[in-house]
């Protein structure tokens, strides 16, 4: 439940041996650093981070999507975002979502990466939660998953507001004041 009214963010980090603790920490950081006391901002470690798993992601993003308040925004770097897009289609949750960020998520499936237990449906955009707004943030200079994938997520989800950003990387610099902006005006 959001303390005293307060909308809910929910971050769910990227993959990678110490990303949680050592990476992704500056990207929430950063949200909090620009939405201030406006948004409560949930972080929680996902299981065996190096090793990332539908299986293992999968319900533990529902568990934490379980815990929100209606309302709250739900946010995923990396794959962290794939996962996210992945388990909000395959199952909706039974909260109204505010809104769906994704950031620098690589796309898994034809004219992306290759990964069969997370590949991402062609009507993916349909599968979403209806009405929810989608915002897709991707740096120009993401050597890790390239503009690209961000193309592929529009192809796939015709709903999803893109947000190409010059110059950032994978880690969008960490700097997330783009983000933080859609987030409050959503």
């Amino acid at each position: 439940m959001a303390k005293r009214g307060i909308p809910q963010l929910l971050l769910i980090q990227g993959a990678g041996a110490g990303v949680h603790d050592e990476w992704d920490n500056r990207l929430v950081d950063s949200l909090r650093g620009e939405l201030g006391n406006g948004f409560e901002v949930r972080y929680p470690r996902m299981p065996d981070e190096a090793d990332p798993s539908y299986a293992n992601w999968g319900p533990a993003i529902r568990r934490e999507i379980a815990a929100l308040a209606d309302g709250a925004v739900v946010v995923g770097h990396s794959v962290g975002g794939t996962l996210l897009v992945h388990t909000l289609a395959e199952r909706p949750p039974a909260r109204a979502l505010g809104a769906v960020v994704l950031i620098a998520a690589p796309f898994v499936g034809p004219g992306g990466w290759a990964g069969d237990e997370f590949e991402l449906p062609p009507d993916l955009g349909a599968r979403l939660p209806p009405g929810v707004p989608v915002h897709v943030f991707h740096g120009l200079h993401d050597d890790t998953a390239p503009p690209p994938h961000a193309d592929r997520y529009a192809t796939v989800i015709p709903q999803a507001h893109l947000h190409l950003l010059p110059g950032r990387d994978h880690q969008l610099n960490d700097d997330l004041s783009e983000v933080a902006k859609v987030i409050q005006r959503d």
